[in-house]
């Protein structure tokens, strides 16, 4: 029987650098629709689950799903990886796609080969992107990392740094020999190149984007790239920008 694959996007109104990015507009659609409806067109995909949390302030994510039709769980503020279990038990996932929120641009052949690959190489854990020093060769906006149940749960019920618990999947490629990992890698290198929504800056990034393409959404990566190549003052929008690293935290995640 073919393992029941699951899109989980992780979503909240509280994000510290752009408070309520998720349900901004890009191009006339919440920024949570854009980047639900492009996974929803991986084919690879039995289901995209939106997890937002039991904080109050995320009602209207909660709201915004039940209006849409998507599917989605409520889990804990800041133990992501918890948030992240729960909504794997709830819609009985056999292998967990993770996909965040701020990532409008997601494209729905990379969700496709990334997660090909996890079963092609038959591993635990697979992504396109991971930290130093593995590196990533794919440009940030594109982050799909792909997991069995059993790693997702093994992870549950050990990991116990802060850092574990915010960003999910760090437990799975870590430790070498922990797990069996497997990086998607890109030639040429384009890690880079950054397409995702965090500051004010990369949402007009994006909100350009959009409108170069008229407001469309099946666009692809590869026509973003070339998009940027014609017009390099795009990238300029939000070359300043420094990208959070795992040790980056909200630091309220506690242990004890």
């Amino acid at each position: 029987m073919k393992p029941r694959t699951v899109a989980i996007i992780q979503a909240r109104m509280g994000a510290s650098r752009l408070p309520g990015k998720v349900l901004l507009y890009i191009a006339g659609q919440p920024m949570l629709a854009r980047v639900v409806e492009r996974t929803r067109r991986a084919r690879t995909i039995d289901l995209v689950v939106v997890a937002t949390t039991i904080d109050p302030a995320d009602d209207v994510v909660v709201e915004f799903c039940q209006a849409r039709g998507f599917a989605y769980s409520r889990g804990s503020l800041h133990d992501v990886l918890d948030r992240y279990y729960q909504a794997a038990r709830q819609y009985e996932a056999d292998v967990i796609v993770r996909i965040t929120a701020d990532c409008p641009v997601i494209d729905p052949d990379v969700i496709d080969h990334t997660v090909n690959e996890f079963f092609r190489n038959g591993v635990d854990f697979a992504a396109n992107r991971l930290p130093p020093p593995y590196g990533r060769t794919y440009p940030i906006g594109l982050d799909t990392e792909v997991c069995t149940f059993t790693a997702l749960e093994t992870a549950w019920r050990n990991a116990s740094e802060p850092h574990q618990r915010e960003h999910v999947m760090p437990y799975l490629y870590e430790k070498k020999g922990r797990f069996k990992v497997f990086l998607v890698d890109h030639e040429p290198d384009y890690g880079a190149m950054r397409w995702t929504v965090d500051t004010p800056e990369d949402l007009e990034f994006i909100r350009q984007v959009y409108a170069r393409f008229e407001g469309r959404d099946d666009f692809t990566w590869l026509e973003i790239l070339a998009l940027v190549e014609r017009e390099p003052g795009l990238a300029a929008i939000n070359a300043g920008v420094k990208h959070k690293s795992l040790q980056d935290i909200d630091g309220l995640w506690d242990n004890s």
